[in-house]
């Protein structure tokens, strides 16, 4: 799908269906009565019969509306004229791509940005916009041997009122269009099944990004080379898998300071998590395919700022493993001495995440980070705390943690800050080791971004548990590609700020 910006008079725009919004009690919006004077009152004629009360959610096709250009006015319901918030606007925005795609246009222009939605601007409402009608165009169907029809909308054109807010409406295209392209990318790995995306799937997908953007090359890291570097508790976990494991190291150079530290971005990605010995009930198992959302997630951030091409190093890490029972599997009472040097007991297997990620992030010093950011689907704890709304954030830093939640309110990529306070490392106290891989059930989000802080001593650092928020279950299962939206606003604001 297309999109595009212009600045036309409304009734001189020869389009397939035009899309103008009414407010609830059939109050006309500035863009509509526009259409109404020029059609002689036909707009407002229609609402006073009671077809349309501007609810949101209603919609209204109009044929042959006298005196305009369009072969068709779509009228959709955007509830009170100022109390419009961000989610209602997102619903209208859903409900105008599911009446277009029924009507089955080619070509639609839409004039909805110009609502007054709380707290955003002409280009946020464009981004969204975009981005959700994208996002509602998402189908999954590799695997299956009848495709879904293709959507016959091709173009769409937001119409602009003032011609001064066309260079904002347009980098809004820009912007959009590549995290959108960023999202569909994390969705389409993290919904692959575990039988095709393994450590080596990931492997190759980070390779291939090298062979797409020229600011990219790409290191794979593979068993042989992390036991020489000492990683033993991440390859621990891979220890009962007979897939290999293989950690993607993508590099994205584009700061005009050949000096400048770059941003590392972690993902776990346990392409299954079976739960190794401490196996998981049997029910949902399947849903395990998603615990690598977090290197989706990078992998799909990778992919947008190259498309945008930020002027900004970052360092973006798929740690690809498979946690499965076998004779070879590590077991709960092991003790790993992981890459930092640090004792680990393992008392639970199926918190392998961390023994991942724990290794990772002492790989990545060797960068001079600026900072450093992992992205896991950790716990089910967070789950229990946040739901599938708000990804869980856990930083010491100030500063860092204010830029994230900053992002996260800007791309509308909902996060909430957990605490992170010296009581909760007691926790993970071994008679054995130097630390437990687990605490109690009390507080497991926190006790697990506590554990991942003995490793980020050396750096400013944030954790992002994304278990609640990277799929949805049910009837609507599937990746959400959450949070590529947060983590991408955030590198722009790096870049540009």
């Amino acid at each position: 799908m297309e999109f595009s910006v212009n600045n036309l008079s409304t009734e001189k725009l020869e389009t397939a269906c035009l899309v103008v919004g009414v407010y609830e009690s059939a109050t006309l919006t500035p863009t509509a009565e526009k259409l109404d004077k020029v059609s002689e009152g036909y707009l407002s004629t229609l609402l006073k019969k009671g077809d349309l009360t501007g609810k949101v959610g209603q919609s209204l096709v109009l044929h042959n509306v006298p005196n305009i250009a369009a072969e068709r006015v779509l009228l959709v319901g955007v509830g009170k004229s100022d109390e419009l918030t961000q989610r209602q606007y997102k619903k209208v925005i859903q409900k105008t791509a599911q009446v277009l795609n029924d009507i089955g246009v080619q070509n639609a222009t839409i004039s909805l940005p110009q609502l007054q939605v709380s707290n955003r601007s002409l280009y946020w409402n464009v981004r969204f916009a975009i981005e959700t009608m994208q996002d509602n165009a998402y189908s999954y169907d590799e695997f299956k041997s009848k495709k879904s029809e293709p959507s016959k909308l091709a173009n769409i054109v937001f119409n602009i009122d003032e011609k001064g807010d066309l260079i904002e409406a347009e980098k809004a295209v820009k912007e959009a269009k590549a995290i959108a392209t960023g999202v569909l990318a994390a969705k389409n790995v993290a919904n692959c099944p575990p039988n095709v995306c393994n450590p080596k799937y990931l492997a190759d997908l980070a390779k291939g990004l090298a062979k797409d953007y020229a600011k990219v090359q790409t290191t794979i890291i593979d068993e042989k080379e992390m036991a020489g570097l000492g990683m033993n508790s991440y390859l621990a976990v891979s220890r009962g898998s007979a897939n290999e494991a293989f950690m993607s190291v993508i590099e994205y150079k584009n700061n005009p300071n050949p000096d400048a530290k770059p941003i590392v971005l972690v993902g776990k990605g346990l392409t299954f998590d079976s739960g190794g010995i401490s196996i998981k009930p049997s029910a949902s198992m399947d849903e395990m395919k998603y615990d690598m959302g977090g290197a989706a997630s990078v992998y799909g951030t990778m992919k947008a700022i190259a498309e945008l091409q930020l002027p900004i190093n970052v360092v973006g890490v798929l740690a690809g493993c498979e946690n499965m029972p076998d004779g070879d599997a590590y077991r709960p009472g092991d003790i790993v001495t992981t890459m930092s040097g640090l004792t680990v007991e393992v008392l639970n297997t199926d918190a392998e995440g961390r023994l991942v990620l724990c290794d990772a992030l002492t790989y990545v010093e060797r960068f001079g980070p600026e900072l450093v950011i992992d992205i896991a689907t950790l716990t089910g704890a967070c789950v229990v705390a946040l739901g599938e709304v708000n990804s869980g954030l856990f930083s010491q830093n100030e500063e860092l943690a204010t830029d994230l939640l900053s992002a996260a309110k800007q791309a509308d990529d909902k996060t909430w800050r957990l605490p992170m306070d010296e009581e909760y490392q007691e926790q993970l106290k071994s008679n054995f080791a130097d630390l437990a891989n687990v605490g109690s059930r009390m507080g497991g989000a926190i006790t697990a971004g506590m554990f991942l802080s003995n490793f980020t001593k050396n750096y400013t650092w944030a954790h992002l548990d994304i278990a609640g928020t990277a799929w949805k279950s049910g009837a609507a299962k599937g990746a959400t590609g959450r949070p590529v939206p947060l983590l991408t606003q955030f590198l722009m604001n790096k870049a540009y700020n």
